[in-house]
Parts: C-alpha cells; structure tokens; sequence
C-alpha cells in the first residue's frame, strides 16, 4: 500500500468525510421531504431525485472552473474554502424549512464540489506518475468507507432530531476545516501554475482543451461511458433489489454497506498491488470485462445468493475509474492537473444528471403492471453492453 503522509492523510479524510455528509443524510431523506412540504413517499422521492441532479448539474457547470482556479491560485486556498462553503450548506439544510431553501443548499453543495476536484489535483501533485493509480485507489476506498459510515451515522443521530445529521455533518466539516489550516501546505509549485482567462470561466472551453490534449481524449471518453453505465447502481439498487429479489429496506441498506466495504477493500488494498502487477492498460481491460459480466449477472439474477456472491467482483470493478483517472492525469502537463480533474468530475456529474433519464424509465416499462415481459434488470443489460462497447476503444489505444 502507498505511504501516506500528513498532507495525503488529510486529503483522505477530506474525502471521507465528504462522502460521509452525502451518505449521512440517506435514512432521513422522505423524513426532511415531509418536513418541507415536499408531498408523500411518492412525491418526495421525485423532489429528492431534482436534489440529486442540481448537486449533480451544479458539480458540472463549476468542476472544472474551479479546477483551473486551482491551476491558478493553488489547491490549499480552494480546498480550504470548499470546505468552508461545505460546512455553510450543512447548516442552511438544517434551518432549511422549504424546498426550495434545501435546494439552494444542495446547489451550493454542488459548487463546493471542488473539494473533491481540487483533492485529486492535490495528490497528482505530490505523487510520481508510476504510483498515482494506486494513490487514486486510496481515494476511492475514502470514499468507501465514507459511504458505509454515513448512511449509520445519520441512522443513529436522526434518532434525536431530524435535522441532526446536517449539523453532525456541518461540524466535521469545520473540524477538518481547521485541521487544513494547520497541517495543509501548497502543493502546486509556482512554476507550474498557469493564468486563469475568460476562456477558463466557459466549462466548455476546459472540455475543448482536455480532449484536445495528446492522447487524452479516449481515456476521458471511457471514463465518461463507465461513470454512465456505472451510475445503474445508485439509481436503481434499491427499487432493483425489491422488484427482482424482493429485499426488504433492511436488506437493501445492507447490501449497500457491504458493497461499500468491498469497494474500499478494492481500491485500499487490491489497486496498489494490481497496478503493480498487471499495469494501467491491462488492467482497465481486466476491471471493464469484471464489470460487464457482474452488470449482465445482476441483470438476469432472482436469487440472492448469485448477487452476494458476484458483488466482491462488482466491486473489482470500481479499479477502473481510478486507473482511467491516473492515464489522464499522466498525459497532461503539471499546469494543467486542476483542469483535467475538473473536466472528469464534470463528466462524472454529466453522468449522475443524465442516468436517471434513462435507466429509471427502463426499468419502469420493464416492471409496469399488465407489460409484455417483466425484466427489472433489463438497466443492469444495459449498463453491461455499454461497459462492454468500451474495450474496444481501450484495446485500441
């Protein structure tokens, strides 16, 4: 495993702890949608659905402005504030008693996106081109244990009040805030930082110029088809796990912290020594044949035995975003790690915004009353032939 540091350490639990603050709030969400007059389970669960996609619209106009801010000015002044416009939502969606004041707290929290942008920047910065898959693996196995923490987290404290876990979340976020200011140094040497222009407030532009970048168009391209096909997870795993399996609420919160668990595992521990063994190439073939067989299986699965045995390969599959992650990053210059982490971060956003349009109404003609086939896997089939269209594209670089 990579040696962390002080500066990675604190990276790692900004991360975490981020990860943590989205899943805290999970168990409570129908609760809070009461609370603001959203309407019933039904209606609430469409206001939390154009929640999600503003954080995820927000995160995709600004990822990579601020990304190339922080080519500009430097990572620790951005990551700083990041975490303070963070520890500013949590408190505005706990006083929130209106839809649309949570929706303006979730915006902000899309903006404050950068935390995670300008974290992955961060440790291109300090890490050498052979070892930054495997450092982009400790990020994603934060984020995993982030996302088993939160959803128990904001079960427990939501036992006090409804709005606790906003200000749990609110108060690790200023904790860590201060934390930064104490042991965070710059990372982006001054040499190595460009002006930031007009052209750096259009994300079209950044788009324009990543892809332009030698080599880096195909790596950014499969990461945006896999951050697609791979979002059939969060969008459907619960309503997928009651309709084809018939899992209770208990079952399916289960399933998502052992998933979480083995995604850590994955990343932590598996990616470093995967790297070292197979290479960045072979293994982004290796993680998409994974995850199309594991996507195909669930997509035809009706026991739940088949599905808790294929979920540790499932979870293999989560080494690939970060080793796409580290091509790119290894393809452009020292100048220009802000913009290109900010231009995957909005693909990745681009992803969580336009998932929902497809597969949730897929998996609704697949499973409506009176239909021709009922199929509520089809999503997972779907997610598998678009995994699979990647190789292709990998195998010809």
């Amino acid at each position: 495993m990579p040696r962390v540091n002080g500066p990675l350490f604190f990276i790692l639990a900004t991360l975490m702890l981020d990860a943590i603050g989205i899943g805290i709030v999970f168990p409570i969400m129908p609760d809070l949608m009461e609370r603001v007059g959203a309407g019933n389970v039904g209606e609430g669960s469409l206001w939390a659905g154009v929640l999600m996609a503003a954080y995820a619209g927000a995160q995709f106009v600004f990822g990579p402005v601020v990304g190339s801010i922080s080519d500009a000015w430097g990572r620790r002044p951005v990551l700083l504030v990041a975490l303070a416009c963070l520890s500013l939502d949590y408190v505005v969606m706990a006083l929130a008693d209106s839809f649309w004041l949570l929706l303006l707290g979730r915006t902000l929290a899309g903006v404050a996106g950068a935390t995670y942008i300008t974290a992955t920047a961060y440790v291109s910065d300090i890490t050498p081109k052979h070892q930054r898959a495997a450092r982009f693996g400790l990020i994603g196995a934060a984020f995993g244990i982030g996302f088993v923490m939160g959803p128990a987290l904001g079960g427990v404290v939501a036992g006090w009040h409804v709005t606790a876990p906003f200000w749990l979340a609110a108060g690790l976020a200023a904790a860590n805030l201060c934390l930064g200011l104490l042991v965070l140094p710059e990372s982006l040497k001054q040499e190595n930082r460009r002006a930031f222009g007009a052209r750096d407030m259009n994300p079209f532009a950044s788009f324009r110029r990543a892809f332009a970048l030698p080599g880096l168009a195909v790596p950014l391209i499969c990461l945006a088809l896999f951050e697609f096909a791979n979002m059939v997870y969060p969008v459907l795993w619960a309503f997928w796990g009651k309709a084809a399996l018939g899992w209770s609420t208990l079952a399916v919160g289960l399933s998502l912290s052992a998933y979480g668990a083995l995604m850590a595992l994955s990343q932590g521990v598996v990616m470093p020594l995967a790297v070292a063994r197979l290479g960045e190439r072979r293994l982004v073939v290796l993680g998409l044949v994974i995850s199309g067989f594991a996507m195909a299986v669930f997509g035809f699965a009706t026991t739940t035995w088949i599905v808790v045995l294929v979920m540790p390969l499932a979870a293999l599959s989560d080494l690939v975003p970060p080793t796409l992650t580290a091509i790119a990053a290894n393809g452009a210059g020292e100048d220009e790690q802000g913009m290109v982490q900010g231009v995957i971060a909005a693909l990745a956003s681009l992803a969580a915004v336009l998932a929902p349009l497809i597969f949730t109404p897929l998996f609704r003609a697949f499973t409506a009353e009176g239909g021709t086939l009922y199929w509520p896997g089809a999503p997972f089939a779907l997610g598998a032939v678009l995994v699979l269209a990647i190789l292709p594209l990998v195998l010809r670089r």
